[in-house]
């Protein structure tokens, strides 16, 4: 059988491998958005975070011999604490001052914790092994659909729409949005706005964490992993709408389909793709997909 002269079982296999990039491509703009959309900080450093989490999920595994799925829990929280120290010693003094320096910081950021990991481990990619239970693939007749594949795409779009539950349907979520919204009128109802801004900079780093965790046995562990994804992670993020937490998931998932089905069709042109959309969304709607005017 063919789709518009594809085998079906290549045309799928891009599919599946679109939905896969696509799964990473929501948490960590979704990561993004809320940095963005609450604290108003565009955040470089996400992509060296994201790179930080599969390298100590890596670390967890080869020197102290704790399992994936330790890991998968622990390093959110160690990368989230960390983003809370990045948050109390250095984001907060930009707050009220010109974008340009959140940028420049979160990018000096990002290269010294690229060049740090080179220097300690090379640039040479390193494997870290999928859990036993996810060994194998699962027989569709038409192609084989790797278990692990699918693990990743449940557990990301899970974690997406429980991030997004909370922020915008739980009193946690609203303690959050008045604390980054009017942090004065929150003050005058007891809340600690510093507490949560700084948690809300946690979360967002922690789900860039939780997303390397995932990437660790699929992808090469390496400095550079993080170093190119971001761009296109920043590209999605504007699609959706700056500050758009369910836009930045639906489209992150959307353009990992657009990318795998043009790697099918056209290989030449699935690298650029999703900038394409960029440019033709900000020419017809500035504000993004799912962005307010």
């Amino acid at each position: 059988m063919e789709i518009f002269g594809l085998p079906l079982p290549v045309v799928m296999g891009q599919i599946v491998v679109g939905l896969v990039n696509g799964s990473f491509y929501a948490i960590l703009s979704l990561g993004l958005a809320v940095i963005f959309g609450m604290l108003n900080i565009v955040n470089f450093v996400h992509g060296a975070i994201y790179m930080l989490g599969a390298l100590l999920a890596w670390l967890l595994l080869a020197k102290l011999g704790v399992g994936y799925w330790y890991s998968l829990l622990l390093v959110p929280l160690i990368i989230g604490a960390f983003g809370c120290v990045i948050e109390r010693t250095m984001l907060r003094r930009l707050y009220n001052i010109d974008h340009v320096f959140g940028i420049l910081l979160t990018l000096g950021l990002a290269y010294i914790i690229e060049g740090l990991a080179r220097y300690w481990f090379g640039a040479a990619g390193m494997s870290f092994e999928a859990p036993p239970e996810f060994s194998g693939a699962y027989n569709l007749g038409f192609m084989r659909l790797p278990k692990y594949r699918v693990w990743v795409i449940v557990a990301s779009l899970s974690v997406c729409l429980a991030t997004w539950a909370i922020i915008e349907k739980t009193k946690l979520g609203a303690y959050l949005r008045a604390s980054t919204e009017n942090p004065a009128i929150a003050r005058t109802f007891g809340i600690n706005v510093s507490l949560l801004v700084t948690l809300t900079y946690g979360i967002g780093v922690a789900l860039a964490g939780f997303a390397g965790v995932l990437a660790a046995p699929i992808y090469q562990v390496s400095p550079i992993m993080g170093h190119s994804l971001i761009i296109i992670v920043f590209a999605i993020v504007v699609i959706g709408g700056m500050g758009s937490i369910l836009g930045s998931i639906i489209t992150g998932l959307l353009l990992g389909l657009v990318e795998g089905i043009t790697r099918a069709y056209w290989p030449e042109a699935s690298t650029v793709v999703i900038f394409v959309v960029m440019i033709l969304v900000l020419i017809l709607r500035p504000s993004g997909l799912f962005g307010k005017e």
